[in-house]
């Protein structure tokens, strides 16, 4: 059985056999894991697994990131391990020749159930040649490819995958240049696919106004029964798309997490999601900031919070240019609806009256500081409200390795819980 030791071992021989100087990163992290097992073992407990945490943007532990050529000794030294089960590559250098060697990696093991590659170079090809590694792999359940220019033909390829592949569970292919027939490629994919259950197609390269694709992924939704977890930011969509999405979720009882945020949706479109609430329907999270909800819109949820929604546990609003009126509706939604917890109202027009609103439920228990992204403070018998640096996505981008923020399970508290911080929120 793999362990620590013999993880170490092989790749100092794969080290060896490449006449190549091992990364002081990986070694860094290796005998990490090496004490972690220590303190184990006085406790009388087996590491059974281990999370390899080797972004290249955490300034405390290396300044040297990783190249291709650490790939394919991380290939060698993992072929077959059982000992590794998630993989964090974030922020290195790796290029299409680096995804080949991982897409050997995803063929030849068995064990590994995430792979983080977010913000490297991988293009199509590289994204290509990982896409039809998952037609055969039959382990891992989350890959995260955000920031990667792989391009309509890397979307297409992906799109195909799912087809083939029935254990991968959460895929963030977002801010990766899809084009308009990848996108819709994907979303008709889904129709069949049975396993994914989180998604995040954010911000592709739309040249059209027609909103194709939102009207794709609402139809999906209309028929899909296994996805949880949808992000669909920077996609242009206004009140047309944001109604064909309302009238298909009506029907959907699966989703509990819809990331709507970044687009143009104004109270119209607000209009009609409401009506989704109000049936209430299984989802847990609306996120909405930075579009054009303005009074009206956040009147439309309040009266749906308010009156008929027993679900919803999380919304947020922020940047909607949302003043007294709305806020103020919204707060006192939450005196009588029970499951709403978390709200994140930051960057509206946060007058007096919202203000004082959003503190008396601070002071009666009914929302906690940790729960919202603003926080109440009176002077010279004023009340307003300064921001807080929580947020819905929080340790999307980056892992927190000291203060109040970091996983107190996690073995030297350098990453965030795998899979979906995509809250995911895997």
């Amino acid at each position: 059985m793999s362990d620590i030791h013999t993880t170490s071992f092989r790749y100092d021989s794969a080290c060896s056999e490449m006449d190549i100087k091992p990364h002081p990163y990986i070694i860094k992290m290796f005998d990490k894991e090496k004490e972690e097992t220590v303190i184990w073992a006085n406790r009388g407990d087996f590491k059974e697994n281990m999370y390899l945490y080797l972004a290249g943007n955490n300034k405390l532990l290396t300044d040297c990131r990783l190249t291709d050529q650490d790939c394919l000794a991380l290939y060698k030294t993992l072929e077959n391990n059982l000992y590794v089960v998630s993989l964090d590559l974030r922020y290195n250098n790796i290029t299409d020749e680096g995804a080949e060697h991982l897409a050997k990696l995803i063929e030849g093991t068995a064990g590994l159930h995430d792979l983080n590659l977010m913000g490297n170079d991988i293009g199509p090809d590289g994204a290509e040649r990982i896409a039809k590694a998952l037609q055969t792999n039959e382990t891992l359940q989350s890959l995260r490819m955000t920031g990667n220019k792989i391009g309509n033909k890397g979307g297409m390829c992906f799109a195909q995958a799912l087809q083939v592949n029935t254990t991968l569970e959460a895929l963030d292919v977002g801010d990766t240049d899809m084009t308009i027939e990848s996108v819709i490629a994907m979303a008709t994919v889904l129709n069949q696919n049975k396993t994914l259950k989180a998604l995040n197609v954010n911000r592709p390269i739309l040249f059209t106004h027609q909103e194709e694709t939102t009207v794709h992924f609402s139809r999906m939704l209309k028929v899909n029964r296994s996805l949880e977890e949808l992000h669909l930011q920077k996609y242009d969509m206004r009140d047309f798309g944001a109604t064909r999405l309302a009238e298909c979720l009506m029907e959907n009882y699966t989703l509990t997490y819809l990331d709507l945020s970044c687009n143009r949706i104004t109270r119209d479109g607000t209009k009609e999601l409401a009506k989704v609430l109000k049936k209430d329907t299984a989802l847990k999270t609306l996120d909405l900031g930075f579009n054009r909800l303005e009074d009206d819109g956040a009147m439309h949820l309040a009266d749906a919070l308010a009156t008929c929604n027993m679900t919803l546990e999380t919304l947020v609003i922020v940047s909607n240019n949302i003043a007294s009126k709305g806020l103020c509706a919204l707060a006192d939604s939450m005196k009588t609806n029970t499951s709403l917890t978390r709200v994140f109202i930051w960057g509206n027009k946060l007058e007096e009256p919202a203000c004082i609103a959003f503190a008396n439920l601070v002071e009666t228990g009914r929302l906690d500081l940790a729960d919202t992204d603003v926080k109440p403070y009176v002077v010279d018998g004023v009340t307003s409200l300064c921001e807080q640096n929580n947020h819905i996505r929080r340790h999307y981008y980056y892992a927190p390795s000291y203060g109040d923020d970091v996983p107190s399970w996690q073995p030297l508290g350098v990453h965030v819980p795998r899979s979906r911080e995509i809250t995911f929120k895997v």
